[in-house]
């Protein structure tokens, strides 16, 4: 536990007071949310917290890198806590059922980094794999939720590893993503993850939600269609020939992985025009991906949230870091008002 600590760096109270913009007659959810007091306790304070959720952050591209995306993945979790921080505490919504308990530090890691460099990138994936699936683990044992803010959805294998772990079984997904990430099992990156679990037997169920048809390969459609496990829709079919529609897929597909503990993963290259690693023209609107939180957070085996590959570092200006921030805190917010109905 000692080496995952080391890569874990807390947040103290102190800390988050940097994060919130206060305002006198008005209370912000970083002024009640709950933090690791000593960080050499970090497993007994988990435990004994009150609070149903824990935000961690991923802030890594290397998976991205790996998979031959464009940088910037890290630079999304700090505006996305910012902005979750300094949201009104209301009648919607309880900080005092909010731990937030820091990030894992690759940060150096992403700055020296050389994506030709393969050998060394695959074993900087599967350090973050095994360092996410035990501070996962560890969050699951405590009876929380997780809420993960990344990074690549390379770390859907230690979200993924981390929950069945604790659970002691297989369990399910619901992927609201442009591209299915079961390519090859080759080296770790971001468009393996989902392999690796299946492999690996932590993931049993899968359903991806507005695949691009023009971005996914036939031999994985040729995978997918002799599995009965896995099932998906693609965005051309829900927003271009319009044949089958967002809502009554919503319902199909929350059949499909219902039936135990599922995690909810969202890719944000999904949605049109948003900073990601994989920005795209033409894809759900930012409506669409908070109503599809809302929808799957609200069923009781909704038990973890992972957002992901936001970069806000493609747009090369300030306020991209801003809406990007902000739309994660919004996608967060709904996933906790749901949850806690």
């Amino acid at each position: 536990m000692e080496k995952l600590f080391n890569m874990l760096r807390t947040f103290s109270e102190h800390d988050i007071k940097n994060f919130v913009s206060l305002r006198k007659g008005e209370t912000k959810i970083g002024e009640l949310i709950q933090t690791i007091s000593d960080s050499s306790n970090i497993i007994e304070e988990l435990n004994n917290s009150s609070a149903k959720f824990v935000i961690l952050g991923v802030p890594e591209d290397i998976g991205v890198k790996m998979n031959y995306g464009n940088g910037g993945a890290h630079t999304a979790f700090t505006p996305a806590l910012k902005a979750f921080l300094s949201t009104q505490e209301n009648q919607f919504i309880n900080g005092e059922n909010i731990f937030v308990l820091g990030y894992l530090d690759y940060l150096e890691d992403v700055s020296y980094f050389d994506k030709s460099d393969r050998n060394k990138g695959d074993l900087l994936v599967k350090a973050i794999d095994q360092k996410l699936s035990e501070v996962i683990k560890l969050i699951v044992e405590a009876d929380k939720i997780p809420i993960v803010i990344g990074g690549g959805h390379n770390n859907s294998y230690g979200n993924l590893k981390g929950f069945s772990e604790a659970k002691q079984q297989a369990i399910n997904v619901i992927n609201l993503d442009a591209h299915t990430d079961l390519r090859q099992l080759e080296e770790r990156h971001s468009g393996n993850g989902f392999s690796y679990a299946i492999e690996r037997n932590y993931l049993d169920k899968y359903f991806m939600f507005g695949l691009h048809e023009n971005y996914t390969p036939q031999y994985i459609f040729d995978y997918m269609q002799d599995k009965s496990n896995i099932d998906y829709n693609t965005y051309e079919e829900l927003e271009v020939y319009k044949s089958l529609s967002f809502e009554s897929e919503l319902e199909r597909a929350s059949n499909f992985i219902q039936d135990k503990p599922f995690g909810i993963e969202i890719d944000l290259d999904c949605i049109q025009n948003f900073p990601s690693s994989a920005m795209t023209p033409s894809g759900f609107t930012s409506l669409q991906a908070r109503q599809f939180v809302h929808f799957f957070a609200k069923n009781p085996n909704a038990s973890y949230i992972h957002i992901c590959e936001g970069a806000p570092a493609v747009m090369n200006n300030e306020t991209a870091a801003g809406q990007v921030g902000k739309f994660i805190s919004y996608l967060i917010s709904d996933f906790i008002k749901a949850k806690g109905k």
